[in-house]
């Protein structure tokens, strides 16, 4: 199933219609040109594309003394947010990682790759996207609240439109999970034309991808693999609780280069889209 993608012109009654596109290279931006691809151990040069996003530091706070030794009385804090250190949110990364939930590596500090895994857990329970380590989200935690799979044979991406997540399963058993952001189904103008952000579901295969930025209309993608005409999985520096790409699948720049790395969306694999 491609691409919806419906060019009209203003007739003499006056009547314009709406043209449907992807994020990728097949739409109304396969005019645009590609930029040069870099090799897969070399990093893009513009914009730059880091292996994960990095933490804001200050080489002006001084050298804090090492942390006493709590007290057996010791409690964990009643919310852990991006910012926070310590053996509590290394426990909860730990925890995210043997429930499926990516969140890179596990380091004891609260930051991006770990609110996109905060983010996943709160979709698959039902609960506010906020990012933030509550007490509801505590508790889906500590019941290991997992989504659930549609296939189950095979290896497939899942990428569930109502709760934006993108799923990793094997043989009916979800692996990986991740954040994901997919069409606003908003509308956006492009040359004088008028498109409509979506993402068409049906069941697809990853056709094509490029090693390095595709640089669209809609903004840069990166290391993107297109299984849907023009619209990919890619990585993306803003990927959002919420839909707002123009019909791609967004997650971050980390995790689209994990997927590289470790092979886990060559072509021919079949993407559902639900």
């Amino acid at each position: 199933m491609g691409v919806r993608k419906i060019f009209t012109f203003v007739a003499a009654a006056g009547v314009a219609l709406t043209l449907v596109a992807g994020c990728g290279s097949s739409g109304p931006e396969a005019a645009a040109p590609a930029p040069s691809v870099p090799s897969p151990s070399a990093a893009p040069t513009t914009p730059a594309a880091p292996s994960s996003p990095a933490e804001p530091t200050s080489s002006a706070e001084p050298t804090p003394s090492p942390p006493a030794s709590p007290s057996p009385t010791a409690t964990a804090p009643d919310k852990l947010r991006t910012g926070d250190k310590g053996e509590a949110v290394l426990a909860l990364q730990r925890r995210l990682s043997d429930l499926g939930y990516w969140n890179g590596k596990a380091d004891g500090t609260f930051g991006p790759l770990t609110q996109q895994a905060v983010f996943a857990l709160q979709k698959a329970a039902g609960l506010a996207r906020d990012g933030v380590v509550g007490p509801k989200t505590q508790k889906a935690l500590d019941q290991g609240v997992r989504p659930k799979a549609k296939s189950t044979k095979g290896h497939v991406v899942e990428i569930d439109l109502k709760r934006q997540v993108l799923m990793f399963v094997d043989d009916g058993k979800v692996s990986q999970i991740f954040n994901t952001s997919t069409g606003s189904n908003e509308h956006y103008e492009y040359q004088g034309n008028t498109y409509l952000a979506d993402t068409p579901t049906g069941h697809f295969t990853v056709s094509r991808q490029i090693d390095g930025w595709r640089d669209g209309p809609p903004g840069p993608l990166w290391r993107p693999k297109y299984f849907n005409g023009g619209i990919a999985v890619h990585g993306a520096y803003s990927v959002p609780p919420w839909p707002a790409s123009h019909g791609c699948a967004r997650v971050t720049i980390s995790a689209m280069n994990w997927m590289w790395s470790n092979d886990k969306l060559p072509k021919k694999t079949k993407v559902w889209v639900y």
